[in-house]
């Protein structure tokens, strides 16, 4: 699997995860979120990549791994806990 391949694949689980849920939770679907890639590497065959979608109302993280040897791809969904602030001097 290709570098482009792999984050179209990524890209289209994540939305279809999205998706599910949203439509599961909502009347209404909102108008064309996007998916981006925040992260991303490729180590021999397996590519990892973290994506987040652009709904500010979806506090998820994504992360999706493709294992090469099994030709297996994982996403995991992660919940934001907290988002704290800290001032750092110089």
């Amino acid at each position: 699997m290709t570098n482009e391949e792999f984050i179209a694949v990524a890209k289209a689980k994540v939305f279809e995860n999205y998706r599910d849920r949203i439509i599961n939770n909502f009347a209404a679907f909102p108008d064309s979120p996007k998916v981006f890639v925040a992260w991303y590497t490729k180590i021999l065959q397996n590519h990892k990549a973290l994506l987040g979608v652009s709904d500010p109302c979806d506090q998820h993280y994504y992360d999706v791994t493709y294992n090469g040897d099994k030709k297996q791809l994982y996403l995991d969904v992660y919940d934001k806990q907290e988002n704290k602030c800290f001032e750092v001097e110089d």
